[in-house]
């Protein structure tokens, strides 16, 4: 421990505190190892005097005298041993080797130090019990999950995918002559179609362990009543030929039973049902009308419907030939239109190219000579323009 000396000065109201520190006295630190681990103890002094330094356990039992093993027990060995250290390893650590380790300096007068082992109990994976079997959409679930071995007691968490459910508070039961913990928790659910297969988590946390080391999985299994859908061999059925509907039913378990019916009406007379189809065997426009499928899985009974429009195969044919002509027509007219749109541009580029026609002396053709015709020329004027171009 450290060694004060208060001195008072007289005269002075202030009082002064010196802290000597021994160099002496041993320095150790408290550590924590869960039940398997491995945990180092060490022991330092800041100066030697060529003491020996010693490890002693919970009972006060040597265990290590300098660098001479004190205690047979192959768990514990040797680190480290130098005249101000003293490093002891304990392998495979068990609940029991948890309390206080004593480092001590055989001097005058003899110094010691302490340091706390904590043992943490590692908890088992948990287990989830309550649901056996699959239950019918609506009903409600208990899960409870258990976890044992913990010190201190675990916290068990529930999950359903990656969201994070709110259980009931855990409960928490000491084991005799023992010093680790039981913690179970459980979880109530109204279940859906929409759980079924859904993977319902329970996870341990605590100190031992990172997140996600332990834990398990179970898959909801839920029963419902049928989806119905009906679907048509193709979008075009066309008469004369040969088509079926297939009832499809969504449902756990599947389907087992299939009514087939005609709305306002009984099924053509050339049509059969083989469980989940219903076949026609020569479509006719006397087929067209509201079809309804109804499926059965023992929990439920459910129905689809699909309305049949037979489409006669000589008018689409008419039809697409009306649409082909249609169409010609259409491209012809455009190109026609094309063609007059050139000419029209073709004659206005040629009457605009720029050409020019030149009045010269006009009423000089009939002159005998150059100087007559000079002065025949239009306004008399020999000194006028010579000559004048008109743009046309």
């Amino acid at each position: 421990e450290r060694a004060r000396r208060v001195i008072h000065f007289a005269g002075l109201s202030d009082l002064c505190v010196c802290v000597y520190e021994d160099p002496l006295q041993p320095v150790t630190s408290d550590e924590t190892v869960s039940v398997g681990g491995t945990v180092t103890l060490t022991c330092r002094v800041t100066e030697s005097d060529n003491s020996s330094l010693q490890w002693s356990n919970t009972a006060q039992q040597t265990l290590y005298f300098g660098e001479k093993r004190a205690l047979r027990d192959n768990r514990i060995q040797l680190h480290r041993s130098t005249s101000t250290e003293l490093s002891i390893t304990i392998a495979d650590v068990q609940l029991s080797d948890e309390g206080e380790y004593t480092c001590s300096i055989f001097t005058m007068p003899v110094r010691t130090a302490r340091a706390t082992v904590t043992v943490l109990g590692v908890p088992s994976k948990p287990q989830i019990s309550g649901f056996e079997n699959a239950v019918p959409e609506g009903s409600k679930v208990t899960l409870t999950c258990t976890s044992t071995g913990s010190k201190p007691p675990a916290r068990l968490r529930w999950y359903r995918g990656d969201q994070e459910l709110e259980g009931r508070p855990d409960v928490v039961e000491s084991v005799p002559d023992d010093p680790t913990y039981n913690v179970s928790s459980e979880l109530t659910l109204e279940v859906s179609r929409s759980d079924d297969n859904a993977l319902i988590t329970c996870a341990v946390d605590h100190p031992s362990l990172a997140p996600g080391d332990k834990r398990s999985e179970h898959a909801l299994r839920v029963l419902y009543s049928p989806v119905v859908e009906i679907h048509p061999e193709s979008d075009l059925p066309r008469e004369g030929e040969k088509f079926h509907l297939q009832c499809l039913g969504n449902g756990n378990p599947e389907p087992t039973s299939y009514i087939w019916e005609k709305k306002d009406g009984e099924l053509p007379p050339l049509s059969r049902t083989d469980g989940a189809f219903l076949i026609f065997e020569m479509l006719n426009k006397s087929d067209n009308g509201v079809y309804l499928c109804h499926a059965d899985n023992g929990i439920g009974n459910s129905q689809g419907e699909y309305t049949l429009l037979v489409q006669d195969p000589t008018a689409m044919s008419t039809s697409s030939g009306v649409d082909h002509a249609v169409i010609g027509g259409v491209v012809a007219v455009i190109v026609f239109i094309l063609l007059c749109l050139l000419i029209v541009l073709g004659r206005y580029l040629i009457r605009h190219k720029g050409t020019y026609l030149t009045h010269e002396a006009k009423g000089s053709d009939d002159a005998p000579d150059a100087d007559t015709a000079i002065i025949n020329a239009e306004g008399g004027h020999s000194g006028a323009e010579d000559k004048k171009e008109y743009f046309i």
